[in-house]
């Protein structure tokens, strides 16, 4: 069995200053760099967003962040402006290893469309490469940490359960931004849709 490192989202701006930032973001930084001497194949992933996208709340007069809007392709929470392409917020945390890297995901990328999941946008019709990649290199198992635990880190790995992978993830290395109880309804999806939880 080939077991791959998914490492989601540890940017800047989900890190503690950062525009959207994740309590304790940064703080799982240099434990997912050791990790990665374990595997073989890595996979890192990179909000990158255009400036003006549409899951901004600046670009819905009248609303806040954290806020909801109904798009084409259903409920989108609002969010501060935050991983915009180029930006220093949209990089990854300066003491993140991305040398050991195969491959980085960038997703968001459409001006119309979030995109949690590292496979799928938000409409769930628009693939990121990512599942075919995993196939052509035989990986089966997935590991999962990064942030954020109740968005990122669930939406990819509830996509990764539903395509056949067996979907680990690492709690420990994970931070959660935590809306409304959002990470125990996320613990509770993924624990149903057969994910380990370390």
């Amino acid at each position: 069995m080939t077991a791959a490192l998914l490492v989601i989202d540890v940017q800047n701006d989900f890190c503690p200053g950062g525009a959207l930032a994740v309590p304790g973001g940064d703080e799982v930084v240099p434990k997912i760099n050791a990790l990665m001497t374990d595997f073989k194949e890595i996979i890192l992933t990179q909000d990158w967003h255009p400036a003006g996208h549409s899951s901004f709340a600046s670009e819905h007069p009248g609303k806040a962040p954290f806020e909801t809007v109904e798009m084409e392709y259903g409920t989108q929470v609002l969010w501060p402006d935050h991983c915009v392409q180029g930006s220093h917020g949209g990089a990854f945390h300066p003491d993140l290893d991305t040398a050991p890297a195969h491959l980085i995901i960038r997703k968001g990328m459409s001006l119309k469309i979030d995109s949690y999941s590292a496979f799928f946008e938000n409409d769930r019709a628009t693939h990121t490469g990512l599942d075919g990649y995993l196939q052509t290199r035989g990986v089966t198992k997935l590991v999962m940490v990064g942030l954020a635990t109740d968005f990122c880190v669930q939406f990819s790995a509830l996509d990764a359960a539903k395509l056949g992978y067996r979907v680990t993830v690492r709690r420990d290395l994970c931070r959660a931004i935590d809306l409304d109880g959002s990470l125990a309804q996320a613990e509770v999806a993924m624990r149903e849709a057969g994910v380990t939880l370390d």
